[in-house]
């Protein structure tokens, strides 16, 4: 690694979320794995810090050996429970607020689910559940659609960070509106709120594309779970993050019509 990647990656390039700061800016899930040693061989591969759990389908019981607790190391990884499950803002604050009950701590993911065929988000429930939840102390990641006037608004409340998906949940489909994308990123660089792109990854390609847009982060469950080899995927989509994260901080070539040369016509040989 380079002297200017090593800085990046330890001082000057870190994701900041309410008031901790990470390495890596890939988050990942624990959930469709086949077994529990393979999605903690799998979070082990991504590099990841923050692991994302959905509060209503894990075992919340801390002696459980299937327990949450005992699946993820806490003094390695910040848990990021979310609201998975949830089609009202009611739901979603009670989630959130049995989460922090049971020591989950005040950084929670949102999500109030409004269709669910697409499992798309519901923007306005989502953002009266965040104003609430920001009242009662927590660090707020809503996740919403690609909307940048919803993502202003959730940014006006104080949300540590706007998450807007890619494409439907589980699909793969990858990044399906770049320019909805890009614009968010744009907006959300003069409040300085991060862009953590949510939903829709499906291989390597995708995550640096994110990236390469200008968003801070990426989270993804399936993409990895659902692989055939998650722990090679999971490595990937380490590489994939990181190299797309260089690229946007790089700044790419601008994009031509007709080809240039790339080494000079001046001193040919005749």
């Amino acid at each position: 690694m380079t002297a200017t990647m090593t800085a990046m990656t330890n001082t000057g390039d870190r994701l900041k979320l309410g008031a901790k700061d990470y390495a890596s800016r890939l988050l990942i899930g624990t959930g469709k794995y086949p077994t529990a040693a393979l999605a903690r061989e799998a979070l082990a591969a991504s590099g990841a810090e923050i692991v994302t759990v959905a509060v209503r389908r894990v075992n919340l019981d801390r002696n459980a050996e299937d327990s949450i607790w005992a699946q993820v190391d806490l003094a390695k990884y910040t848990l990021l429970p979310n609201t998975a499950g949830c089609s009202t803002q009611e739901e979603a604050i009670r989630t959130a607020m049995l989460a922090r009950e049971v020591g989950m701590g005040e950084l929670v993911k949102i999500e109030v689910i409004a269709d669910a065929k697409t499992l798309y988000p519901d923007n306005q429930a989502t953002l009266e559940a965040a104003k609430i939840l920001i009242a009662e102390g927590f660090t707020v990641l809503p996740y919403i659609t690609d909307d940048l006037v919803v993502c202003k608004k959730l940014a006006d409340i104080g949300c540590a960070a706007v998450m807007p998906l890619g494409a439907p949940i589980g699909s793969g489909l990858g990044i399906r509106n770049p320019v909805s994308i890009r614009l968010i990123v744009e907006a959300m660089v003069e409040y300085g709120v991060p862009v953590i792109v949510d939903a829709g990854v499906g291989t390597a390609s995708d995550a640096a594309r994110a990236m390469e847009l200008g968003c801070d982060a990426v989270l993804m469950n399936t993409a990895i779970a659902g692989a055939k080899d998650p722990v090679m995927m999971a490595h990937a989509m380490r590489l994939a993050v990181d190299a797309g994260r260089l690229a946007s901080r790089a700044g790419r070539m601008p994009m031509k019509l007709y080809a240039t040369a790339s080494s000079p016509l001046e001193g040919l040989i005749g």
